[in-house]
């Protein structure tokens, strides 16, 4: 759009206003998907890795599984006291899947756990948002960040999760692979699998 700028204070504006707005029902809408999958898909494919340092499905579910018992509901209640939390390192915090659960178990305590999270979400309100918290890394932070941050963490896992899903389908298109060039997992371009700090 020649000659027009764009106005990222405005858009900033949109986003800030809409936090709760939006990040209710993306969040509500996470189990029924896991739930879904894990009842649908064989355990093999979502047990199944990309490459050998990345995330199957399974390990994302069970990733979020871990984030909704032990960083997000304590991130918000700890705005709301007006206290302070921690970092939460998947690879020191986190554990690993147990491989004799199958992944709709996984699924179904996600769903119970976002439900409880879901209804402290609840509580939230458009003056709370910007109650500043300390975060054991990244210094001040609002609540508006970490609800963006929340909602963006659980569609990034479900984006991970699909992409894993992808690749013995990529593998196997012969010469369609071309159109799947940007969501091939390359072992050599891997490095921590898309883990995150929290």
């Amino acid at each position: 759009m020649k000659g027009q700028k764009y106005n990222l204070s405005a858009q900033k504006g949109v986003i800030m206003e809409n936090v709760l707005a939006w990040a209710y029902p993306v969040l509500s809408t996470a189990p029924g998907r896991w739930i879904n999958l894990t009842e649908t898909l064989p355990g093999a494919l979502l047990g199944q890795r990309p490459a050998a340092n990345e995330w199957s499905a399974l390990e994302c579910l069970h990733h979020l599984l871990e984030t909704e018992r032990w960083v997000f509901p304590v991130r918000i209640r700890a705005f709301l006291k007006g206290g302070d939390f921690p970092a939460f390192n998947p690879d020191t915090h986190g554990t690993k899947p147990d491989p004799t659960k199958a992944g709709v178990d996984y699924a179904h305590e996600f769903a119970g756990l976002r439900g409880d999270n879901l209804t402290l979400l609840k509580q939230v309100t458009p003056d709370d948002l910007m109650r500043k918290a300390r975060h054991e890394e990244m210094g001040m932070v609002t609540l508006s960040e970490m609800l963006h941050e929340w909602v963006g963490h659980d569609l990034m896992h479900m984006v991970q999760a699909e992409r894993a899903m992808l690749q013995p389908f990529i593998r196997g298109c012969g010469p369609w692979q071309r159109y799947f060039v940007d969501h091939l997992a390359r072992p050599e371009k891997s490095k921590r699998g898309g883990r995150d700090d929290l």
